[in-house]
Order: C-alpha cells, then sequence, then structure tokens
C-alpha cells in the first residue's frame, strides 16, 4: 500500500512537533534541576555579615588575607597569632575595614588556645567561623632533619586545629550551625621532598578534617579542607632553611613566585571564603595542584617517579647541616632579581615585613 505525499508531510510534521515538545520538555527539566541545584546551594550558604570568624595565624601571609576578605563581607574577625609585633602591625593594617580582635596566642599549648578563644567570645561573642591556618615550614633534606622539625610540624598542624576544634565545637553543636575551615596543602595529599616534616602534619591535618567532617555534618557543622599550591603570600623570607641554606631558598622562593603556577593571595583568599560559606568538602587551589593530586590518585607510581627525579635536582646536604637559617638570611643576586618581584611585593602586602605597605583595596 503506498504512501501520499501528504501523509509523508503529516508524518514528519507530527514528528519535528513531537520532537520539539520533546526537547523543549527536557530542556525545561534540566532548567529546572539547575535552578533547584542553585537554590538548594543558597539554602545553605552562610552568610559572613556579623559572624565571628577566628583565624589562627592570622597576622600575616594568608592569615591577613583571609582576614581582609572576611571583612569585606561584613564579619567580626579575630586574629590569633604567636608574634605580638606582627599581631599589632596586622591590627593597624586592618584598621578601618571592621571590627578586629587580635590576641597573642600559641597553637600548641591547649591552655593558650582555651584562655584565647574564652577572651574572643568575651570580646566579640560566640564563634560562627573557624580557620585553622597556622602553619610552620623548614626546608631542607631529609638527612637534615631532627625529630624536633617532625614534632613542631606535628604540634602546629595537627594539635593546634584538634586544640582550637575542641574548643569550639561545644558551642556550634549546641546551636547546630558553624563552620570550621582547614588549611591544609598539597603537601597533604602528595608528600613532597625537602620538606618531610611540613608534610607529615599536614597529612595529620587532612585525615583530623575529612573525619571530623563526616562526623559534624548531621550536627550542621560544615568542615572545609583546604589545599594549596603554590601561593605568593610572601612567607620564604620567614621560613626556615638548612644544610645547603642559600640554594634551598632559591629554589622556594622562585617556585613561589613564579606566575602561572602559584596563586595570588588575595585571590586564594576569595576563593576558600567562598568555600566556606557553600560548606564544600574540599578545596582544591590552582590549576598544577589540582592535576598533580588528581594524577597522583590515578598512577601514583608516576608521580613517585617525577619527585624522585626532582629531589634529584634539588641540593645535597652541606654548609648548615642541621642548623638553620631565615629566608630573609639566606638571600643571594638570583633572590633579590626581577625574579622574585611578585614574592617582594606579596611580602609587603601580607606583613611578612617589618615595614608592611597599608592595603585599603
Amino acid at each position: 500500500m503506498g504512501v501520499t505525499q501528504s501523509r509523508i508531510r503529516k508524518l514528519i510534521f507530527g514528528g519535528a512537533v513531537v520532537g520539539g515538545a520533546g526537547f523543549g520538555l527536557g530542556a525545561g527539566a534540566v532548567a529546572g534541576l539547575g535552578l533547584a541545584y542553585w537554590g538548594f546551594r543558597q539554602s545553605r550558604r552562610y552568610r559572613l555579615k556579623d559572624r565571628v570568624v577566628v583565624i589562627t595565624g592570622g597576622s600575616r601571609g594568608l592569615g591577613l588575607a583571609l582576614a581582609r576578605v572576611f571583612l569585606r563581607r561584613g564579619a567580626k574577625v579575630a586574629l590569633l597569632a604567636r608574634d605580638p609585633e606582627a599581631l599589632e602591625r596586622a591590627r593597624q593594617l586592618l584598621a578601618g575595614m571592621g571590627t578586629v580582635f587580635v590576641r597573642a596566642c600559641d597553637v600548641r599549648d591547649e591552655k593558650h588556645v582555651s584562655e584565647a578563644i574564652r577572651d574572643v567570645r568575651q570580646e566579640l561573642g560566640e564563634i560562627n567561623v573557624l580557620v585553622n591556618n597556622a602553619g610552620t615550614i623548614t626546608v631542607g633534606p631529609m638527612d637534615t632533619m631532627t625529630t624536633d622539625e617532625y614534632r613542631e610540624a606535628l604540634e602546629v598542624f595537627f594539635w593546634g586545629p584538634l586544640y582550637t576544634t575542641l574548643a569550639v565545637l561545644p558551642d556550634m553543636r549546641k546551636r547546630r550551625s558553624g563552620r570550621i575551615v582547614n588549611i591544609s596543602s598539597i603537601g597533604g595529599k602528595i608528600s613532597v621532598p625537602h620538606l618531610l616534616p611540613y608534610s607529615v602534619g599536614k597529612f595529620a591535618l587532612s585525615g583530623f578534617s575529612q573525619g571530623l567532617r563526616a562526623e559534624l555534618v548531621r550536627d550542621n557543622v560544615y568542615v572545609t579542607t583546604v589545599y594549596p599550591g603554590l601561593m605568593r603570600t610572601g612567607s620564604p623570607r620567614n621560613a626556615d632553611f638548612k644544610s645547603k641554606h642559600r640554594a634551598e631558598y632559591t629554589w622556594f622562593l622562585l617556585s613561589d613566585s613564579a606566575p602561572g603556577i602559584s596563586i595570588n593571595a588575595d585571590r586564594a583568599a576569595r576563593q576558600i571564603a567562598d568555600a566556606c560559606e557553600y560548606g564544600k568538602l574540599e578545596l582544591i587551589l590552582t590549576l598544577p595542584a589540582k592535576i598533580g593530586i588528581k594524577l597522583h590518585a590515578v598512577f601514583p607510581s608516576v608521580t613517585s617517579a617525577v619527585l624522585s627525579a626532582v629531589n634529584r635536582a634539588l641540593p645535597d646536604p652541606g654548609e648548615l647541616g642541621q642548623g638553620k637559617a631565615k629566608g630573609a638570611a639566606s638571600t643571594n643576586r638570583i633572590t633579590e632579581s626581577w625574579l622574585s618581584a611578585l614574592d617582594e611585593r606579596a611580602a609587603k602586602r601580607n606583613n611578612q615585613v617589618p615595614n608592611p605597605i597599608p592595603v585599603t583595596s
């Protein structure tokens, strides 16, 4: 039985209408799901206006950059750090941006932490956000590291965050509201040559942070673990370098200063504040860090071989041996050249030098 041209036209037209309707329904469903997801994200968003934020290691570097971001979003900020002079400079740098309270505190000491958290509550009110950012770093070959370096790394990166978390957590759970942000590192996912104590400490923090997240979600307290790659905070001049300290400082500083593979501290701080507001599980900063972490998860033997090759290119033990010097005392013509210009600028902006540049934007 034949099919007429009119019948064919009806079939084609009808199919087009049905197909178009189906496409329209599909597009509508996708749009609806997108709107629903956006609505869910916004409903979970933790607005920072008038919240009390405690930042450890807040006197300089990333901690100071985070303070600026939280203040711009309307939060009240408490900065904890060991150095009273650096804290006072930070307070002056942040003057006029909002409510800032500074308190000297050694996070390695549980009593110091308890007293500092008590003082923050008395001054600003209940604590809504805790950012565990305090850090220490010693650079050099494994053979030059002592047990003291490992002990200090664990005290700062694990015990410090544990003490601060235990101090703020009961009230957060009681209110069924809060955010905890733990600043780990790519070194908390991939152990890096010449930074072994640092990586050990960051791995411990990552494990604590991930398990803490799983246990606290039911209390509406969200824990975010941050894994920065290279970041321009200006911190190398205050880090400790062992053995051939000038050569160690050179590779560390130039890596930290390189555009494209390192991230500006202010940009990193904005992304961290966003992750805090939305209660993200984790945040990996910089594209090289994301690639490296994913590659290591899938092909660990490949990254191990690459890191072994990197280690062979790094300085051998020598000069200071187990002694150490600050980066500021390990300069040479290369580290004082234009190659370190971005890090120099970051150091002045982020209170890494005695006379930082006041920042109003």
